[in-house]
């Protein structure tokens, strides 16, 4: 197994009895199969982007809850390193580089995306905004019907917790994201 899905794993059951869910009654209110959560839950599968999503939301956490790995006093993570969930349904790639620590409410994204689909993103829990910079190429996002096109240095901020996407609209789009939970 690898270390992704074992720290993937382990924080699902720690959420979800944390919780006091059943494995049932999570994948119900996630909107996925019970034996899919079973297998995530045991280091198995390949969880996508919308799946840990949902689980988060089901559980009232922030993704980063669910795929951040135990870190040491000090962090460096390589560029094409760390923790990445790729999505599904669009050539979206999330590598977690910071999840909010103790007593505040953010974490921090490096994306990489490539021309196609939009990456759609159901709303995330209440009070979510979010913040994006671009680094290269140029990226269309925001929420559903208000969606801005964005170029290198630009910086947009929009509300999280509504339905939202993200398309990149040049070859190597990469972006940061900072999701701040209030």
């Amino acid at each position: 197994m690898s270390e992704p899905l074992t720290w993937i794993a382990a924080s699902l059951r720690r959420e979800r009895t944390r919780a006091g869910l059943s494995l049932s009654e999570l994948a119900k209110r996630a909107g996925i199969a019970k034996s899919t959560l079973s297998q995530l839950e045991t280091g198995g599968g390949n969880p996508s982007v919308e799946t840990l999503w949902a689980l988060g939301v089901a559980l009232g956490v922030p993704f980063s809850v669910l795929v951040e790995p135990p870190t040491p006093a000090v962090q460096v993570i390589r560029a094409g390193e760390g923790p990445t969930v790729a999505s599904e349904r669009a050539d979206y790639v999330a590598t977690l580089l910071s999840a909010s620590p103790p007593g505040a409410r953010r974490d921090l994204y490096h994306l990489r995306a490539e021309p196609g689909p939009a990456r759609v993103s159901e709303p995330h829990i209440p009070g979510s905004v979010e913040h994006l910079i671009v680094g290269t190429g140029r990226v269309k996002a925001g929420p559903r019907g208000e969606e801005v096109e964005l170029g290198p240095g630009d910086y947009m901020a929009y509300r999280g917790d509504v339905p939202h996407s993200y398309e990149a609209l040049a070859p190597g789009t990469t972006f940061v994201l900072v999701m701040q939970h209030i």
